[in-house]
């Protein structure tokens, strides 16, 4: 069996599940934040086909990718819980493609955070994603403190969704 979290699922079920999208009431917890509305809890399948529309030395951020999937399907906003996960899922998905030599996998390291952070929960952690970063031409700054490195500019590196 294939790298897994904490299920007896492998990466790869979780992205292939046959699910649909879903549209929720915005929980009250979140209506500061989000406002009231209808909620979207994608897909893995979904994020990851955004994902994969970064081309080489663009960015994109997690709020991008939540931001266009609540357009597309008419919601007031998309799940930030589920949406995380999912990357995680297409990142852990797109690292077993490429060790296995897929010319086709997705490149999970041009997701940053919404600052431009960039994510420990992808495979190979911080370093990893800064290494393949660079080799796209972007600098990274070290963390702060608790913070993670980041992208330096990112914004004008952000690609259009």
């Amino acid at each position: 069996m294939t790298s897994t979290s904490k299920s007896r699922h492998t990466w790869r079920e979780k992205m292939d599940k046959v699910q649909e999208p879903r549209l929720v009431d915005t929980p009250p917890k979140w209506h500061k934040q989000f406002g009231p509305g209808k909620m979207l809890i994608a897909t893995p399948s979904l994020v990851d086909s955004l994902m994969r529309k970064a081309p080489r030395g663009k960015l994109l951020t997690v709020r991008q990718i939540r931001e266009r999937l609540a357009k597309d399907y008419c919601a007031s906003s998309t799940c930030p819980l589920t949406t995380g996960i999912f990357v995680r899922i297409a990142a852990e998905v797109a690292e077993e493609d490429v060790l296995a030599g897929r010319k086709d996998a997705t490149a999970y390291w041009r997701v940053v955070k919404d600052d431009g952070g960039l994510n420990e929960k992808f495979p190979g952690g911080v370093e990893e994603q800064a290494r393949r970063l660079k080799r796209e031409g972007h600098v990274i700054e070290p963390g702060k403190g608790r913070k993670p490195p980041r992208v330096k500019d990112f914004q004008k590196a952000l690609a259009t969704l």
